[in-house]
């Protein structure tokens, strides 16, 4: 498996593979599948509800033998509800509970912006508005290296923050954040992001690579997997569109984490690694950028990320 180090020297496989919307026993197939193709990087979240599913396709294959808990890195979410540096340890040792593991290898903050503590995912007003709240991921951050400091997880890191954000973060941090998630694909290439991030020796992890099927494709605006550019170079390659998409990633230096629950598809997505795109075929890709994202919400929160540039 290649991996990529992080700064607090441990391995990080690519590509991963994202659980997003594998929901009940989806989920638990979709990982065990992708162990035995050969996937060691599994993202999920407290929000995709799906922890215990990932969690029991994880100890199906190390009670099968195939593999050992240490030979799988796990990454999963703080959700928005529970930002108070006081309720993060919990949340952590819940999700751990769910899954049935010991430990995350990776905790990220999901989003810079909080919600209103609750025990919904999603709190609303009766005018069904999101309720929001004020917390500051600040002190979120030192919640999050009291889980480090527990042994919760090995490694902590954000998801979704800008570059004035991550400055805030490190400026404070014990420990500094080994990955930022963020939504990477060649409609939305972060290339600025990306290198904000490899300067201060941040990974970044590329959530929605193949763009979302169901929400990117706007009239105007082809999804990428069909776009003419990539499949040109995907037919001179003789690989697939979504093959393109991941190498690109992979050579900009992003771990890509592609969901997919179809066998075909996460055999098809692993094998990036017998060939390599040149620097013209990557300007090309780069060139296909139009700064559409896909995933967005709470956008009138004061902590919302993506009302400056990167």
């Amino acid at each position: 498996m290649t991996t990529v180090k992080l700064n607090d020297n441990r391995d990080f496989p690519v590509p991963g593979v994202g659980t997003l919307f594998a929901k009940s026993d989806e989920g638990e197939q979709l990982v065990k599948d992708a162990i035995d193709i050969g996937y060691r990087h599994f993202d999920t979240a407290a929000v995709y509800q799906n922890e215990k599913e990932v969690g029991a396709g994880i100890k199906a294959k190390i009670a099968e033998g195939v593999v050992k808990r240490e030979d799988i890195f796990l990454t999963s979410k703080l959700w928005n509800t529970k930002h108070k540096r006081e309720l993060v340890v919990d949340a952590c040792k819940k999700t751990l509970s769910d899954l049935g593991l010991e430990y995350l290898d990776l905790y990220l903050i999901h989003w810079p912006l909080a919600f209103k503590d609750s025990a919904e995912l999603w709190p609303k007003d009766s005018n069904g508005k999101l309720l929001l709240a004020n917390d500051d991921y600040v002190e979120t951050w030192k919640g999050m290296e009291e889980c480090v400091k527990l042994g919760l997880t090995k490694s902590i890191g954000i998801s979704n923050f800008n570059t004035q954000q991550i400055k805030r973060v490190l400026d404070v941090a014990t420990i500094k954040p080994a990955v930022n998630q963020i939504e990477c694909h060649p409609y939305l290439n972060q290339s600025k992001l990306i290198a904000f991030c490899k300067e201060r020796g941040i990974v970044v992890t590329a959530y929605s690579p193949l763009g979302s099927p169901n929400s990117i494709a706007m009239a105007d605006t082809p999804a990428p997997l069909k776009d003419p550019k990539l499949q040109e170079i995907a037919k001179e390659h003789e690989k697939t569109a979504a093959q393109i998409i991941l190498r690109y990633l992979i050579q900009h230096g992003t771990v890509p984490i592609p969901k997919s629950s179809n066998k075909e598809r996460l055999k098809e997505n692993i094998d990036i690694f017998n060939f390599k795109l040149s620097p013209q075929e990557m300007a090309s890709i780069d060139a296909l950028d139009r700064n559409v994202r896909v995933c967005t919400f709470a956008e009138d929160h004061k902590l919302y990320p993506f009302n400056i540039e990167f």
